[in-house]
């Protein structure tokens, strides 16, 4: 018997994209290897100017796949155009969207209503609008499409899959709180480390700019909407109606003075100005015997989210991470006063990929 063949389309082949890609050859190889499994054919990768597909939806080799799509000379498609060349496709097919792109997000609803699956790191698409949300799921229901979005929220780590259980299962969730950034992680655990009495603060921004760890330009870390965007998603999955990531109060870790500075350069360059304040709060947590950290948390009784500088004691798992780690608590009714705990690498583009690889291991299985 013919295995049956499901066809993948990636969007964004950066970082996280070629960490999948590389996945992806693995677990077709995987596949290829048992008779009952279905056959992955690859037949569009497409980042910003260049889109490298099969017309005639024969799969890509994964052989020189980076230089293929650097030398293609097929007319970059748009994102509609790409939208009706997978609707059209002769069999079942996967479209995993590696980018943080607003525009791929906003075009979910027609992805999904078009009987084209989703597998997506983009936390844009599920922390949007609340109709956004809405017409995302509403789209997968009615065309029996599937959605996963894991590494949303954590990278490869089973956030979103663990909350889900414990919903669907009839927990009743009450108290979500942790560390979801890495940047966040690896600036407190060394400004602020529980033993020891750690950097300037300006210092270790740009410790943690020159490892990585941090976006292009710092501002779109310490403005704390990645982690808004996060709790975003966690709240709504736990039966908040959150309209978006500014919905609710968010504490940015940028001094007023340099929220308008031209550049990453200039705010790098003048940050140090201002190390004074962050000294303070560091300062006054020592006092109490505690440490800082940057968290997020959800009340889901009071329906309350917030995203800030909390203060907690040396032996709080929150204040033990090491490195670039996340924390995720979960406070639920069954769990009791003992958190459900999730740890571990919340960002790179491995791990990321990883949790988009085994969301696309999910969806092979429904199709």
């Amino acid at each position: 018997m013919a295995s049956k063949e499901i066809f993948i389309a990636v969007i964004g082949a950066g970082g996280v994209g070629k960490a999948f890609l590389s996945q992806l050859e693995g677990l077709s190889k995987r596949l290829s290897a048992n008779a009952s499994s279905p056959k992955l054919s690859l037949i569009l990768v497409s980042r910003s100017t260049k889109t490298l597909y099969s017309p005639q939806y024969k799969a890509l080799p994964f052989l020189n796949l980076a230089t293929s799509l650097a030398d293609s000379t097929n007319k970059p498609l748009s994102l509609t155009e790409i939208i009706d060349f997978l609707a059209a496709a002769p069999a079942k097919v996967v479209l995993v969207d590696n980018t943080s792109s607003q525009d791929v997000a906003d075009s979910y609803p027609q992805v999904l209503s078009r009987g084209i699956s989703i597998v997506t790191p983009n936390k844009k698409a599920f922390s949007g609008s609340y109709k956004l949300w809405q017409d995302i799921f509403s789209s997968a229901a009615s065309s029996g499409a599937k959605v996963y979005h894991e590494s949303s929220v954590g990278a490869g780590l089973p956030v979103i899959s663990t909350l889900k259980d414990l919903v669907e299962t009839g927990d009743e969730v009450t108290r979500i709180e942790g560390v979801f950034s890495g940047t966040m992680s690896f600036l407190f655990n060394s400004f602020a480390p529980t033993e020891g009495s750690g950097g300037k603060w300006s210092a270790e921004v740009k410790k943690a700019k020159e490892l990585g760890y941090t976006e292009p330009d710092p501002r779109d870390d310490l403005n704390g909407l990645d982690v808004a965007r996060k709790l975003t998603i966690l709240a709504r999955l736990a039966g908040l109606q959150v309209e978006s990531p500014t919905s609710f109060p968010v504490q940015s870790l940028i001094p007023k003075a340099l929220e308008s500075v031209g550049s990453g350069e200039e705010f790098m360059q003048r940050l140090p100005e201002f190390d004074s304040e962050m000294e303070e709060t560091k300062a006054a947590a020592e006092k109490e015997g505690k440490v800082v950290r940057f968290v997020g948390s959800i009340d889901v009784a009071k329906k309350e989210v917030k995203v800030g500088l909390e203060k907690f004691d040396r032996s709080h798992p929150i204040a033990a991470l090491k490195g670039s780690d996340n924390i995720i608590s979960f406070y639920t009714k069954r769990y009791g006063a003992n958190a459900l705990i999730i740890q571990g690498a919340g960002a790179g583009g491995d791990v990321t990929a990883m949790g988009v690889t085994a969301d696309l291991i999910k969806v092979l299985g429904q199709l």
